[in-house]
C-alpha cells in the first residue's frame, strides 16, 4: 500500500487510521512508538516471570538448606523487561518486603 494514495484521494482517512491502528507488533511504526516493548508479547512477559519465580524459589531452597554460619546468598536479579524504569536491577542481597493482611482483616475473612 502506498501512503501517497491518501494524498491522491484513493485512500480515505478512516481507512488509513484503521491500517495504522492495526499494524503488527513488529512494524517499524510500533518499534518507533514503543521501543523495545513492541517486540515483547504476552508469552515473553510470562516466560520472564517464570524464570524470575524459578530463580527465586531456587534462592529460597538454597538459603533454607545452607549452614547457619554461611554467608547469606545474593538475591537473584529479575530478567530485565523493556518497560522497567530502573533497568531491571533489584536491590543487592535483599528480598522484597512482603506486606501481609492485618489480623483484623484475617479475622473478617474467616468470620
Amino acid at each position: 500500500m502506498d501512503l501517497l494514495d491518501w494524498h491522491r484521494g484513493r485512500l480515505s482517512s478512516r481507512r488509513l487510521a484503521v491500517l495504522v491502528r492495526h499494524m503488527p507488533r513488529d512494524s517499524a511504526l510500533a518499534r518507533a512508538t514503543h521501543g523495545e516493548a513492541a517486540e515483547w508479547g504476552v508469552s515473553d512477559y510470562l516466560l520472564a516471570a517464570a524464570v524470575d519465580h524459578l530463580a527465586e524459589s531456587n534462592w529460597m531452597f538454597a538459603t533454607v538448606n545452607q549452614d547457619e554460619d554461611a554467608e547469606p546468598l545474593e538475591y537473584p536479579k529479575p530478567v530485565p523487561r523493556p518497560d522497567d524504569s530502573d533497568g531491571g536491577e533489584a536491590e543487592e542481597s535483599a528480598p522484597p518486603e512482603v506486606v501481609g493482611p492485618t489480623p483484623e482483616e484475617i479475622s473478617r475473612f474467616f468470620a
